[in-house]
């Protein structure tokens, strides 16, 4: 069966809520069932209501579903389901899958055999050219128009100085959705995040204007992109929110199979918007993965991981000057934990360095550092290291003194997310100890 520890099953908790209702629900005399086989474990978890709640899991995810209706996910019983695993495994008992298990389970697997035949159908599809050819047409005239309009406003910017952009967040937005509008929504978005910095600080016109600096780059990229290697012309539509169909990934995309550590999660929200990003370290390849899901309306995603796991499956990497974002390819197979992952401050400097020349437009970067210190100072949170080192962090105040005592004032290993002024640590090991960046209430 799953092997998973209380804490690990908590950290799949949508929120704090969900992990102390869980909690309360760990008591053998409300599930009248407990049960597993090799595939799933299930349970009927005695509510309110005169039938039970049909609640079950599947070992390979893991992944969930329960007959309550609850739209977080996965909901206090499931979570409550695994708990009790951890906790009481002698009370699941072995039998064969009931027929409410067997037809998810069923369900899930035509699922995939539908996405694996859809992906073997668009690999010897060959799609009619005329009307690709319009339909690209159409869009690099709605893109070169906001291209146009963005260089404008750019030159503006530059004749006029920076003084006059504080208080005119209106501006951003419209000039935003003009950028939606001319389908180019990776540009908005680089709007969006250069308009939260202006006046964040002292510092903040230097940090603007290299912003603004390499959107012109992004501009002067694109009229001659005809003429780059196909890998930088990917990162370039990338940049610019043109997207890649998800199946012609799965279709063509590197694959690479491998035992995989997740080592961080972050979540993000924008608007109504949740984003993910799970990191992923090959401990055979040596190389780093992202995985990058959304979700509407809440922090609810069919798959779950848990930081500090390993996991055994095959990805397909997207095209890129330095491929890093990926898709699973089938279900990650959880594994034994392994040892926590190693990496010095000038490997990870040199990685940075090689990620950044090679894709410009990626941010933000991962970084791995097993020697760095937890420092607090009036200038806030920094990881010393070695040679005298200092890398400035983004953290909460709260979770700094947290991975201060995670460490114990010794160097520690830390994975995070750089965005060129910051590090975001995502989690970090001292020992067996793992320390993991506390999410807020979703």
């Amino acid at each position: 069966m799953i092997a998973l520890s209380a804490g690990e099953v908590l950290e799949l908790s949508p929120d704090e809520a969900s992990a102390k209702a869980a909690k309360g629900l760990v008591i053998p005399g409300k599930w009248p069932r407990l049960e597993y086989d090799e595939q799933a474990i299930w349970g009927e978890c005695q509510g309110s209501g005169s039938k039970p709640y049909q609640v079950q899991v599947d070992q390979a995810g893991p992944a969930f579903r329960c007959s309550c209706p609850s739209r977080k996910f996965p909901c206090k019983h499931g979570l409550a389901l695994l708990l009790l695993l951890a906790q009481n495994p002698t009370s699941f008992s072995a039998a064969t899958a009931p027929t409410w298990v067997a037809d998810w389970l069923a369900s899930r697997q035509q699922r995939a055999e539908k996405q694996e035949a859809k992906i073997v159908e668009k690999r010897n599809a060959a799609p009619d050219p005329q009307t690709t050819a319009r339909r690209e047409e159409a869009r690099h005239q709605r893109m070169t128009g906001g291209l146009e309009e963005l260089e404008r406003w750019l030159n503006d910017r530059l004749r006029q100085g920076l003084a006059q952009l504080p208080g005119q967040a209106a501006t951003w937005d419209e000039l935003a959705r003009r950028m939606i509008d001319a389908q180019l929504p990776g540009l908005a978005s680089r709007l969006r995040r250069i308009s939260a910095q202006v006046g964040r600080n002292e510092a903040w016109p230097g940090h603007v204007l290299g912003e603004l600096g390499q959107l012109r780059v992004l501009i002067d990229a694109f009229r001659r992109l005809d003429s780059l290697p196909p890998a930088m012309q990917q990162d370039i539509r990338s940049a610019l929110g043109i997207s890649i169909d998800r199946d012609s990934v799965l279709a063509n995309g590197e694959r690479l199979r491998d035992d995989w550590q997740v080592v961080g999660q972050a979540f993000d929200e924008e608007g109504n918007l949740w984003l993910r990003r799970v990191w992923l370290l090959g401990q055979r390849s040596r190389r780093t993965a992202l995985l990058l899901d959304f979700a509407h309306g809440g922090r609810r995603f069919e798959q779950s991981y848990i930081t500090a796991s390993s996991l055994h499956g095959e990805l397909a990497f997207f095209p890129s000057n330095h491929p890093l974002r990926a898709l699973n390819t089938g279900a990650l197979h959880l594994l034994p934990n392994s040892a926590p992952p190693t990496g010095q401050l000038a490997a990870a400097l040199d990685v940075l360095a090689g990620g950044i020349a090679a894709n410009p437009w990626q941010s933000p970067h991962p970084m791995l550092i097993d020697d760095g210190v937890p420092y607090f100072s009036p200038q806030g949170w920094s990881l010393h290291c070695a040679e005298r080192r200092r890398i400035p962090l983004k953290l909460r105040h709260e979770d700094g003194w947290q991975l201060l005592a995670a460490s114990g004032g010794a160097p520690l290993t830390v994975f995070g997310e750089w965005d060129g002024e910051l590090l975001r640590p995502l989690a970090a090991w001292q020992g067996k100890l793992v320390w993991r960046e506390e999410l807020e209430s979703a």
